[in-house]
């Protein structure tokens, strides 16, 4: 027992010091890509929010959806650039969560639903009549970390951090 605690304690002792320089870079990136590629594909594309907008939450439902549609066009292709060299990275974060929320309620929330059972038939990647939310929720609790830990010490967050200390 005493071995298999030495050895633990020299396996945190590797990967503590790590941590801050490490932990969060892969859901940086990650999540750069995604909403990156989303801002793109977007750019690139027609606007389809005219289709939707009786879906999104208010105050968003009163915006015009050409607006609508440049702000979550820029706000994925910025805060993926962002998030990719960790520039304020929680402010980033926390706009691509709304972002995340409006794209539920107006996207992949379910258009009616009886029961939790029903809704949580929705948790899924293509939608069959009970939405598909799945994605978007697993973006949210990816983005939380980077809401409140910020991007970690691989970040010109940190650099910035750093210099005007």
């Amino acid at each position: 027992m005493d071995k298999l605690l030495k050895i633990k304690n020299q396996v945190v002792a590797i990967l503590d010091p790590t941590a801050d320089w490490v932990a969060l870079l892969p859901i940086r990136l990650l999540m750069a890509y995604e909403f990156g590629k989303a801002g793109l594909t977007k750019f690139n594309g027609n606007n389809w929010f005219a289709n939707v907008q009786d879906n999104f939450l208010f105050p968003f439902n009163y915006v015009p959806v050409e607006i609508s549609w440049f702000m979550a066009t820029w706000a994925e292709i910025l805060g993926g650039l962002c998030l990719f060299f960790g520039l304020f990275t929680r402010f980033w974060a926390f706009s691509l969560i709304i972002v995340s929320i409006v794209a539920i309620s107006a996207v992949h929330w379910p258009d009616d639903w009886n029961s939790l059972a029903e809704l949580w038939k929705g948790y899924a990647i293509t939608d069959k009549g009970f939405g598909n939310y799945r994605v978007p929720l697993l973006f949210i609790a990816m983005l939380f970390p980077l809401v409140f830990y910020g991007a970690g010490k691989v970040s010109l967050d940190n650099i910035l951090a750093r210099k005007f200390r």
